[in-house]
């Protein structure tokens, strides 16, 4: 019987052929777990599993990401302990401060891969999709299990089919059709879900982080994009994952590229989506561009190419948090930071930054935001009351100049 890519994924993963609805119980390629949700999980190994060492520390990757720098006393002594507990069990892929955020780096470092059930204790765990991996998001109690036991239990989810046709204009990106997708599925439209994105094959590797990021922002379990076209073509693709004709979805949802406009998240939902022609004037104080979503090197290098040679409005500040290290040493390398400083850009430390609201720019009560990322909750940033617009590099950067929320396709 014919399989979606996550029932492939899953089937390698328990050892037998599944379909979805089944719950299994499946071995687990690679377990990540972050500084923020570390302290309750190592209590957890120890206290209530009473594991004194991990499944395999090689399997397991530790990333200091979401408060890093550590912006208090209490955060430096907890990642202290974190260092401390993963130089004692013997986990080499520990990526401290300035390596960047967990998801861009385990990318980077090619420990995730095609065909590979990775879990995460981040909801953007999602994002290992991009290589065509099941990249999921757990609690502290189930990622304390993985690490003790290299395994986890899973209902097989059924799959959402994503078909785009076309090819994107000018001045639209991935992140367009991430806010496209989910103002047509909306918040809870694929919940336990995965979502299979067809189409996407000229997709760099980045764009395709872009939209399996963004899948749990409708409610999804996992987001694959299948690990064809040259963004991949040098990586090992086993021969067992391959998109079969008559697999079973739940629904489809076409995207036309050709007619895709720049797309805004109002606040303070994800999928409070509207065409940024339709918005108005929204005067902003802050243009953040960073996060797993849209903080990488081809992020920075679009909202250059826009404030180059300009200078952003007076009224408006401009954070830029690198995704990873690599992401910044590539922005240094072509000039790009320098563009982006030029301009009256901040940059921050590679890194989560403000994504939840704990340090590196947090808004105040009358902020107005355009942010990059991937929620716009209320308080997500900081207070309550801040306002949070999210949109893709070229809109940040369009209103940056502008001082208002600006198409690009109006600045360049």
């Amino acid at each position: 019987m014919a399989q979606t890519l996550a029932e492939q994924i899953l089937s390698q993963a328990a050892g037998r052929p599944v379909q979805a609805g089944e719950v299994v119980t499946v071995r687990v390629d690679l377990a990540m777990v972050h500084d923020s949700i570390a302290p309750s999980v190592i209590r957890i190994l120890h206290e209530q599993l009473g594991a004194e060492r991990v499944w395999n520390p090689d399997r397991i990757a530790v990333a200091i990401d979401h408060v890093a720098p550590a912006a208090n006393l209490q955060t430096a002594e907890s990642q202290n302990k974190l260092r401390a507990w993963a130089r004692e069990q013997g986990i080499r892929n520990l990526f401290d401060v300035g390596r960047g955020i967990a998801h861009q780096v385990l990318i980077e470092e090619r420990l995730a891969r095609p065909g590979l059930l990775i879990v995460g204790s981040d909801s953007h765990s999602t994002a290992y999709g991009a290589v065509g991996a099941f990249g999921t998001g757990m609690g502290a109690t189930d990622i304390a299990l993985a690490l003790a036991t290299g395994q986890t239990w899973l209902r097989v989810p059924e799959t959402i089919h994503v078909q785009a046709r076309g090819r994107l204009g000018a001045g639209v990106t991935a992140k367009d059709v991430a806010l496209k997708i989910a103002r047509e599925l909306r918040a809870d439209g694929a919940t336990y879900q995965a979502i299979e994105y067809h189409g996407f094959d000229s997709f760099s590797v980045g764009e395709r982080t872009t939209l399996a990021t963004m899948a749990i922002e409708v409610g999804g379990k996992a987001g694959i994009v299948p690990p064809t076209g040259a963004a991949l073509a040098d990586d090992y693709v086993p021969s067992w994952l391959t998109v079969e004709a008559d697999a079973t979805y739940s629904r489809t949802l076409a995207i036309d590229l050709d007619d895709l406009d720049p797309q805004i998240a109002a606040p303070h939902h994800v999928d409070n989506v509207t065409d940024l022609r339709n918005l108005g004037r929204i005067p902003v104080d802050v243009v953040y561009l960073g996060t797993c979503t849209n903080g990488r090197h081809e992020d920075m290098a679009a909202a250059a190419r826009i404030l180059r040679g300009r200078r952003i409005h007076p009224s408006v500040r401009m954070m830029v948090v690198p995704a990873s290290s690599e992401a910044l040493q590539l922005a240094v390398a072509d000039g790009t930071l320098s563009t982006l400083l030029a301009a009256g850009a901040t940059l921050g430390t590679p890194g989560c930054g403000a994504c939840i609201g704990r340090h590196m720019g947090v808004l105040g009560p009358t902020d107005v935001c355009l942010f990059t990322g991937n929620r716009n909750f209320r308080g997500r940033m900081g207070h309550p009351d801040a306002q949070i617009y999210l949109g893709s590099p070229e809109v940040a950067a369009a209103t940056a100049v502008a001082g208002y929320i600006a198409d690009p396709r109006e600045i360049a």
